[in-house]
């Protein structure tokens, strides 16, 4: 203790110096603050993910695609939104439909003095399907007929199988149609002609029933009536048409000269596979973007590996085909693409032949812009192993995001799968409502859903449902119920339908199913989980009166208690 001097008499406490040592531990206080900050900071920004953009409605996706924020995707398991589901309803286009009195009743102009016997000669003949008579009085029969549709096309009639029969095909859309699209049906026609020579149409068959009127499209091809100006008719063929022949060959490159001279962009690896489909498309759009930046062609592997979210059997599924889900017919003559086997056939040929360069990218943190100088015929993206830097959106993320911008519009349905949702919806006349109800693991669930279980039972719906939809009404239901008996007590007051109710539109006689086998080289396909889904959703969205669980049938919110206002906004 004699040695050490104490505290009072240490230099730094004394009253001349109070003042420097306040300042100096204010100043050390201040900059731990401001080191806490930046930690707590640091973990927020490391640890934050956004919602995902493809899940709100059309201007947030927008807003979202306009925005210099994070890039980064959140996956989920509901059905993606591709571009038709942003396409804006253009209202000139689907103003200039047909009315029945835009269709000249023509009769045959027959005097008193024409004989009996000529007319039975005439009604002896086989009928003309393309006798003017014939056509208009198949058109004005089918707008009297089909109330809820507007018809924008009439295709010339064909001869039927039988002599009194004529197939015709038109183009329409549901009267109170939501989505910006045109739909095709084609159907068979049976007509008599009487004793007098008076032509009726005796009945009309059911959706796509006129298979000799189905017509591979072509855009030189009149058709055979229609009211459209030329403003018109550029706007319409930028719409999608389901029903039509889908042509979804895969492109092959004309010459060796052609793909000597061409520019590919090609992404490997990486940890997209198996994903949700929205991932996939959030990865693939982004690789599409940059290709379409750089002014590169996009080698893609249309060979594709199905989550297990959507198989039977629980697992991931590979050797599912980009073509059973999407539309590739519109894809190709939209942007330059080319199928991954083709693409390196034709470069093993050539590559050294033709002193064909390859450009390696192994960082997704080499931003397009930096590739746009790039002068080798390839560029190649390696992606690792380690997730999550290895998806491939990673590269549209940062300062990518605002310059490539994801092409939408060239990613739409599959052709195929929205005729099976135009043929329900023909099916039930384009006039019914929808309801979706879910329940399955969320019913159960009573910690984070406590009423939904009671609030869709049927005694709640018929309750709930009394206020919302008249009785005797068409109702589609979407639901996650397996077992659709459940709902039966609903069959007093409306008729209820079921996804299951048209399996024979995706069975082994349809058209489906044999088109569907001729893309997996013989191979039958498995209507899946995401199919069942995207068909069952896109019929309910084209519901007259739609009526959602959440907010409408049950107040409880969609991802559990107290995440209503996180959910809305």
């Amino acid at each position: 203790m004699l040695g050490r001097p104490g505290l009072s008499r240490t230099g730094s406490f004394r009253p001349e110096n109070l003042g420097q040592n306040a300042l100096h531990m204010i100043g050390n206080l201040c900059f731990t603050i401001f080191v806490i900050g930046v930690l707590v900071f640091t973990i927020i920004a490391a640890t934050y993910e956004p919602e995902d953009p493809l899940f709100h409605p059309s201007t947030k996706l927008t807003t979202f695609l306009t925005s210099t924020s994070n890039a980064t995707f959140q996956s989920d398991n509901t059905v993606v939104k591709t571009g038709e589901d942003f396409m804006a309803a253009n209202q000139t286009a689907f103003a200039t439909f047909i009315n029945v009195t835009d269709v000249v009743e023509i009769k045959e102009v027959r005097t008193d003095q024409t004989s009996s016997s000529e007319c039975e000669g005439d009604s002896r003949k086989p009928l003309n399907c393309r006798d003017p008579e014939v056509f208009h009085l198949m058109m004005k029969e089918a707008i009297e007929r089909f109330k809820d549709i507007h018809f924008y096309r009439f295709g010339k009639p064909a001869p039927g199988p039988e002599e009194n029969t004529c197939d015709m095909a038109w183009r329409f859309r549901p009267k109170e149609g939501k989505t910006a699209a045109f739909y095709k049906d084609y159907r068979r026609f049976v007509i008599n002609r009487s004793e007098n020579c008076t032509l009726s149409v005796l009945s009309i068959g059911d959706y796509h029933s006129g298979v000799n009127a189905r017509k591979r499209k072509n855009k030189n091809q009149k058709p055979g009536f229609e009211k459209t100006s030329g403003r018109q008719e550029q706007v319409v063929a930028a719409l999608p048409v389901v029903g039509e022949t889908v042509n979804d060959l895969l492109p092959v490159v004309e010459s060796e000269n052609a793909f000597s001279r061409g520019k590919y962009l090609i992404y490997v690896g990486g940890g997209d596979r198996c994903k949700s489909m929205n991932h996939y498309l959030w990865s693939f759009l982004c690789a599409l973007g940059e290709a379409q930046y750089l002014n590169r062609t996009l080698v893609m592997d249309l060979k594709l590996c199905l989550s297990s979210i959507y198989t039977s059997s629980n697992q991931d599924e590979e050797g599912k085909d980009f073509r059973f889900y999407f539309d590739f017919e519109h894809l190709k003559e939209a942007a330059s693409v080319l199928d991954h086997e083709q693409f390196w056939q034709d470069w093993n040929k050539w590559q050294k032949k033709d002193g064909l360069s390859l450009h390696l990218v192994e960082d997704f943190r080499v931003t397009p812009m930096k590739l746009s100088e790039v002068k080798d015929s390839l560029i190649m993206r390696k992606f690792g192993l380690v997730e999550p830097d290895n998806y491939w959106y990673r590269v549209c993320e940062g300062e990518t995001e605002s310059v490539v911008q994801r092409p939408w519009h060239l990613v739409w349905k599959s052709r195929r799968l929205m005729d099976i949702v135009s043929a329900i919806a023909s099916k039930l006349n384009w006039d019914y409502d929808s309801v979706h109800i879910v329940r399955g693991e969320k019913a159960r669930n009573r910690d984070l859903w406590p009423n939904l279980a009671q609030d869709t039972s049927p005694d709640a719906l018929i309750s709930t449902l009394q206020n919302k939809i008249e009785d005797g009404r068409n109702v589609y239901i979407a639901t996650n119920e397996p077992d659709t008996s459940f709902f039966d007590p609903l069959k007093d007051k409306y008729s209820t339908h079921f996804l299951d109710e048209y399996k024979d539109l995706w069975d082994e006689n349809s058209e489906w199913y044999s088109e569907t086998k001729n893309l997996n080289n013989g191979v039958p396909v498995e209507f899946d989980g995401y199919m069942r889904v995207s068909v069952d959703t896109e019929v309910l969205l084209r519901g007259k009166k739609q009526i959602e669980t959440f907010n409408e049938l049950t107040n409880d919110c969609k991802d559990g208690i107290n995440t209503c206002n996180t959910a809305s906004s």
